[in-house]
């Protein structure tokens, strides 16, 4: 692959004035010109003056011909990035971060190279797309590394890689992604703004990112206490999965998509901050759960599935069901530390808090969870040896 995407040497292009090479580029001499022969008095003529500028516009075009061609990925190495990418887009949502990161950090690393260099212009918008995808990927990964500066960079990076490319339905993943690193940052209203910000650019799209960022914003206006505003926003995202047509976003699959068993994890992930919806919230968490163990393979998430799970047990906690709340929290105190990324952890910890309160003060099996979570928590994927 490697020899596929190094960019040509300058060098090793044909040149004018270098050598025997440069008779290919050097107009024929005047004396053996058969439109000049015999001719030498009108070598001033304007006649010839045309000729000449002719002459340097005909060499001046092989040279951009040349340099045209010249470009750092063909066809087939950009086919094979694209693979490469959908790959590591839908093994993230399925696969532990150890297993990934060195391809994700690679195959980054060698799109910014041909970037850094030179191709066509519509490779270039190519390869834009697959750098912000990248981006994102990474943005997602110092997430949930619990690494929140540079998550907002690599969010960043993928920003301008989609406005370089003048994609909107990738300007929008961006700021979902900047939403959803600042919600699960503690700073809920800068999620809201992030999210709003990529419902404007997203207002024309049906893919599934108009309702991931509608059910972004349910979650951040909720954690905020914000009634009002987080049913209206979890409504929009009903309405939005009414309109559902894919896109080239969906098509792409894994952390790029986003199904139905996801945005129900989602609402019950809002309506367990609304005060007396905890039952709305068991519902909306018991439906994600059961789409993912009965749904489609390909996009079922264990990070989502197991956070379908956390809000389940948040909901049981506040309504005084220990028993379920333990029942519910089992399948994600069962993962290994690989898959212990920081949402999951974050999830777990908010059920921690809420056996915190003085209703619970004195109740074994509340101590006991508080116990298994503390363990749980203690060895996040985060500290994990590289």
């Amino acid at each position: 692959m490697t020899d596929l995407l190094a960019p040509v040497r300058p060098e090793l292009l044909i040149e004018p004035g270098s050598g025997q090479q440069a008779e290919l580029w050097t107009p024929a001499d005047a004396k053996t010109n058969p439109a000049t022969v015999g001719n030498d008095a009108d070598h001033g003529s304007p006649y010839n003056d045309l000729e000449r500028q002719v002459t340097m516009s005909t060499r001046r075009a092989a040279r951009f011909t040349a340099f045209a061609e010249a470009h750092n990925v063909g066809a087939e190495a950009l086919d094979q990035l694209r693979d490469d990418v959908c790959v590591l887009a839908n093994d993230y949502i399925r696969e532990p971060l150890i297993t990934i990161v060195g391809d994700l950090v690679s195959t980054q690393e060698t799109v910014f190279r041909l970037l850094e260099g030179k191709q066509k212009p519509a490779r270039t918008r190519d390869l834009y797309v697959l750098a912000g995808i990248l981006s994102g990927l990474l943005a997602k990964t110092s997430h949930d590394l619990g690494r929140y500066h540079d998550a907002m960079t690599q969010a960043r990076t993928l920003y301008v890689c989609a406005d370089n490319a003048d994609h909107n339905g990738l300007r929008a993943w961006a700021r979902g992604l900047q939403s959803l690193i600042a919600y699960w940052a503690g700073r809920p209203q800068e999620a809201t703004r992030y999210a709003q910000a990529g419902t404007d650019m997203a207002h024309a799209l049906n893919g599934s990112v108009s309702t991931w960022l509608a059910s972004l914003e349910a979650r951040a206006w909720a954690m905020l206490s914000a009634r009002d505003e987080a049913t209206a926003a979890i409504a929009r995202a009903e309405d939005r999965r009414a309109a559902y047509e894919p896109d080239d976003l969906d098509a792409i699959g894994g952390l790029l998509t986003f199904p139905q068993a996801k945005q129900h994890y989602y609402a019950a992930g809002a309506y367990v901050f609304l005060e007396g919806e905890e039952s709305r919230a068991q519902r909306e968490a018991q439906a994600s759960i059961e789409l993912y163990e009965s749904g489609d393979t390909q996009v079922r998430s264990f990070s989502d599935e197991a956070g379908a799970h956390a809000e389940l047990a948040l909901a049981r906690v506040r309504t005084g069901e220990l028993d379920g709340a333990r029942d519910a929290l089992a399948p994600v105190l069962d993962l290994p530390p690989e898959r212990r990324i920081g949402g999951i952890v974050a999830s777990a910890g908010r059920v921690h808090d809420a056996l915190r309160t003085r209703s619970y003060a004195t109740s074994p099996l509340a101590r006991d969870l508080r116990g298994e979570i503390e363990a749980f928590c203690h060895v996040p994927a985060a500290a994990l040896p590289a």
